[in-house]
């Protein structure tokens, strides 16, 4: 071999576009490559029935033993002469709008109780409505006036925080709780997400002209203007608005045991006004345990997903037994490999 020639080799190997082997470029890495035998899914559909079924039963225990007394009063509190009045009742200034409801306990409630409401037809996933904020006005100083996204509520002349449509629906019925007549306190300390407390809402931005302009015609809680933001739990915990048309939302904690046969009294500001909209407006006190509050859907779903997968291994079973069939080689699956003494 010349030099010209060996010159010339090197240069075509070292110009190769061969990749350097390796066992992953070459896909030789150890893989598991089950066979779905009739035994192999059988045994799947037995294991997921096995453990869903009592984590099922778990779960649904753990909601039935939540304690929870409800009930509507937009009904109760509008104006008793005349319903089709409600609308108008609900506007004006005028009227007394406070309503005294009572709750009898029927089981021994331990703290701490979690009060809610409950709006029913009311659509906060609402496209427009959603979009009706400005993130970074609620969170930094420095952008507290911009308004872009918060249209119809917005001011360009006189900027309003926190504008747009979801802080100007602020929820603002109140409830007074007490209990063989004395007052029982609600704790509204912590009861939104400290996520959205310590990131989304700022501790510097302050509230401005809110609600100056008067309300939506369906509530409008005031703001008060000394206190940042991050400290408004009830516009914090309005402002994560809700996916489905009936949800509940946080209104304060009552730290103290109730007992059976006990009555509370609840004297309500009825001011949200949902008789524009044909809505309903809930109060519940529930307790919670370590699964949340009172929701058997869980447990349900594991019950029944695991009856299921039961079902399906009890049939496939018995058609298998029945009708069985012969299971080929599984040398075959793979291109390279045959069983001995075949080429």
């Amino acid at each position: 071999m010349t030099g010209s020639e060996g010159s010339t080799d090197s240069s075509s190997r070292s110009s190769s576009k061969k990749p350097k082997y390796s066992r992953f470029s070459q896909q030789e890495l150890p893989a598991f490559k089950p066979i779905l035998t009739p035994g192999w899914i059988i045994a799947v559909f037995v294991l997921i029935g096995i453990i869903f079924i009592p984590v099922g039963l778990v779960s649904l225990s753990a909601a039935n033993q939540v304690e929870e007394i409800s009930e509507r009063y937009d009904d109760k509190c509008g104006p008793s002469e005349d319903k089709n009045k409600a609308v108008e009742f609900i506007q004006s200034d005028k009227t007394n709008k406070t309503c005294v409801r009572t709750f009898t306990v029927k089981k021994k409630m331990k703290n701490p109780i979690y009060v809610y409401y409950q709006l029913d037809k009311y659509f906060q996933n609402h496209r427009r409505y959603v979009k009706s904020r400005n993130d970074l006005q609620l969170s930094d100083t420095s952008k507290a006036n911009e308004q872009t996204g918060c249209d119809p509520i917005l001011n360009s002349s006189n900027p309003i925080i926190p504008c747009g449509l979801i802080a100007w629906s602020l929820f603002n019925d109140t409830y007074k709780f007490s209990l063989k007549d004395k007052a029982l306190e609600i704790d509204k300390k912590d009861i939104a997400w400290k996520s959205d407390k310590d990131y989304k809402f700022g501790s510097q931005v302050y509230p401005k002209n809110f609600q100056s302009g008067g309300s939506l015609g369906i509530g409008g809680g005031k703001l008060k203007d000394s206190v940042p933001l991050s400290e408004q739990d009830d516009l914090i915990v309005w402002m994560r608005t809700a996916a489905l048309p009936t949800f509940r939302k946080l209104y304060g904690k009552i730290a103290v045991d109730l007992e059976v046969n006990d009555v509370v009294t609840v004297t309500i500001e009825n001011n949200y006004n949902t008789y524009k909209y044909d809505g309903e407006k809930v109060l519940v006190l529930s307790t919670t345990t370590w699964l949340g509050g009172k929701n058997s859907f869980i447990g349900r779903a594991y019950i029944i997903l695991g009856g299921i997968s039961l079902f399906v291994a009890a049939f496939f079973t018995l058609l298998y037994l029945m009708k069985p069939r012969p299971i080929g080689d599984p040398a075959y699956l793979s291109w390279n490999k045959y069983p001995a003494g075949e080429k």
